[in-house]
């Protein structure tokens, strides 16, 4: 199967996919899809990518992931050993190239808009949950009720933008298979040592030409983006209340050096590693 572009199954003539994801790992492979994801996490917690922009992803969470937008879940199992999460797949036409233009539907206009970078409810969340809860022994038409439900919560809601830049041409199978394996390599690896030849190399492509090809599609360096993953995988350790200490959080992370490591933290989080930890009522 070729993993990036995904095609998201469905039973001919059905305009929204109704899809429940129910296992010990969400599905870990960079990828995109046609598909607007509308999507709660019931159960799970891990890193989400989505873009250029790395995301934790949390129980109760409700997302949304636009049309052909990169991304890929990456569950964190020693915090919850079971993920569940609930998404209804659609795109703009799928009830018809102009139902989503009539009048009766202008006020959805502003989801279409933000679903672009994708983006995360940040109140109403219970109501959008129960509503999807409920989904599980719906028909077809009550879950499709239920997804104009949740578009008008949605949009009368409060949201957080997930990608801050949005590669504006959709890849090719050989483009997608190319940065799914840099992604997957990264995400696997990213606590120890990588250098610009070795990630080159999964790319096959040159170190320079790499790093053209990577910044083009990301807006920022593969190094940058490697930072970021591991300063988001070191708050959960420090958010996590377990003993080790910030030194040694940060070589678990990937940092040689402690220095390096509070550099790049207070950097990115514009805070210092051991007042984040205090601030989140851990010493």
């Amino acid at each position: 199967m070729k993993v990036l572009p995904f095609k998201i199954p469905k039973t001919q003539n059905i305009g929204l996919i109704y899809q429940e994801d129910k296992e010990q790992y969400f599905y870990d492979k960079f990828h995109q899809h046609e598909e607007i994801q509308l999507c709660v996490i019931v159960k799970g917690e891990g890193t989400l990518v989505v873009g250029d922009t790395i995301n934790k992803y949390s129980s109760g969470d409700v997302l949304v992931i636009g049309s052909n937008l990169p991304h890929v879940f990456k569950s964190d199992v020693s915090i919850i050993k079971e993920s569940f999460m609930i998404s209804l797949f659609f795109t703009r036409d799928s009830f018809g190239k102009d139902f989503f233009l009539l009048d009766d539907f202008k006020e959805l206009i502003p989801f279409f808009d933000k679903s672009t970078s994708g983006f995360r409810l940040i109140e109403n969340r219970r109501e959008v949950m129960n509503i999807f809860l409920n989904l599980q022994k719906s028909n077809n038409l009550n879950r499709f009720i239920g997804l104009l439900q949740v578009l008008k919560i949605v949009v009368n809601s409060k949201t957080v933008e997930l990608a801050t830049f949005v590669y504006p041409r959709r890849y090719t199978d050989n483009e997608g298979k190319r940065m799914r394996d840099v992604m997957d390599f990264t995400m696997n690896n990213f606590e120890k040592n990588i250098d610009l030849y070795e990630i080159a190399e999964k790319a096959n492509m040159t170190p320079n030409a790499f790093c053209r090809y990577f910044k083009q599609r990301t807006n920022k360096t593969y190094f940058t983006f490697l930072n970021e993953l591991r300063i988001e995988n070191a708050c959960k350790l420090l958010n996590s209340g377990n003993i080790l200490s910030i030194s040694e959080i940060a070589y678990q992370c990937g940092f040689n050096n402690l220095s390096n490591f509070n550099r790049k933290f207070k950097e990115i989080k514009a805070i210092s590693p051991s007042k984040y930890r205090k601030n989140s009522g851990f010493k």
